[in-house]
């Protein structure tokens, strides 16, 4: 059965023009080609990759946080109460006024520390400042790496310049060392990102994220099995051109620096439509759509590499319209910038937390000291707040 099932996979037909197969790209006369058994290191590296970063989020982020005045913000933890808990774990994180209710039936709490619970309880499961600029810290570093990287293997290559050279010569072009390990650390970074998925921050557009993720590897991971390289090192130095400017916008914003955020993100915000919503589509998705059906008729592997090539042209438009829409926020009104696109976390209520806070204890030393109301010492009736604390 699996046997079957791996020679329909790997049927030539399916990944090459009719006349072209397999033994097209074995190795011969000192030229090496791509081959789909290369991508087994993507695994370890992957892992690797992993390995590495924490090291150095550990011993980098962590000091260049600290340099630029990024604190770790102390969480108020909530008293365990299982009513509450399984309310939050299985039914919502908000609760309706109705459900408030409810739930003071059931506790004994007020309505204010119903709500109190779940405010904590929601600050609880927030990401503190430091755990995402390690994040963007290392996807920085990465990001910006990659780009020079990529850059400096393309600077001298024809197909940076004519589009059209990407095809010339298809599907026999000769893997450079350049290509190939261009390719397997950009897919295998690509990998780790997606083993620490559930780990890393979970933003607004977390599900965009996974499908971005499986696309580019998708995309990435064929387009070396037919020998799309020329194609697949262009479309991997657009995404890196603009990647590093966001992350290190995010970087600043967390370090409270606003003025250098604000001003990073409208550069990030003017190459990535540039890049994206320009030169991906009408450049790079153009030229793999029209010029290879003029060397080869269309078959499976065609379509299936320009269906992902759409996918990622629609993330990058959803994308443009939240980046376009805070751009224009901050250049009408010169607000602070908020990145809407990936990272506009869930209001974080702990500075309203800590007045209330300051409330409730002023007002409990007013009635534990202060004067007495006509003519008795005011009683305190509703003692249930302790519990809370």
């Amino acid at each position: 059965m699996l046997g079957r099932l791996s020679e329909m996979f790997w049927e030539e037909r399916l990944w090459f023009p009719v006349g072209l197969g397999w033994k097209d790209l074995e190795d011969r006369d000192g030229r090496t080609y791509a081959k789909p058994s290369d991508l087994w290191v993507v695994l370890p590296m992957a892992l690797a990759f992993l390995v590495v970063r924490q090291i150095f989020e550990r011993t980098v982020a962590v000091p260049l946080a600290a340099l630029l005045g990024v604190k770790e913000t102390v969480r108020l933890r909530v008293t365990p109460n299982p009513t509450l808990e399984a309310f939050y774990s299985k039914t919502t994180k908000y609760p309706t006024q109705s459900s408030v209710e409810s739930l003071c039936c059931k506790t004994g709490y007020t309505k204010w520390q119903v709500q109190r619970w779940f405010r904590r309880r929601r600050n609880q499961d927030r990401p503190n400042l430091l755990k995402k600029f390690r994040e963007a810290s290392w996807r920085f570093t990465f990001y910006l790496l990659s780009f020079v990287a990529g850059l400096a293997a393309l600077i001298d290559k024809p197909w940076l310049y004519d589009l059209e050279e990407m095809w010339k010569g298809f599907p026999v072009l000769t893997l450079l060392p350049s290509q190939y390990w261009y390719y397997m650390i950009e897919l295998s970074f690509y990998a780790s990102l997606l083993f620490s998925v559930a780990s890393d921050v979970k933003r607004k557009d977390f599900k965009e994220q996974i499908i971005h993720h499986v696309a580019t590897i998708l995309l990435i991971s064929f387009s070396w099995c037919v020998n799309y390289i020329r194609a697949g090192t262009l479309i991997m130095l657009l995404h890196d051109s603009s990647d590093y400017l966001l992350e290190s916008a995010k970087m600043f914003n967390y370090a409270g620096w606003r003025n250098t955020c604000n001003y990073i993100f409208i550069l990030f915000a003017a190459v990535f439509i540039i890049t994206r919503l320009i030169i991906f589509p009408f450049g790079i998705l153009y030229c793999t759509v029209v010029f290879p059906i003029t060397i080869y008729p269309p078959f499976f592997g065609y379509y299936f590499f320009n269906g992902l090539m759409v996918v990622l042209q629609c993330l990058h438009i959803f994308w443009a319209v939240l980046i376009i829409r805070m751009a224009v926020r901050f250049l009408t009104s010169n607000e602070t910038v908020e990145d809407e696109r990936s990272d506009k976390e869930e209001t974080d209520d702990s500075a309203e937390e800590k007045e209330e806070e300051e409330k409730e204890s002023s007002g409990h030393e007013k009635k534990k000291n202060g004067p007495v109301q006509n003519g008795h010492t005011p009683n305190n009736h509703n003692n249930s707040h302790h519990k809370m604390e």
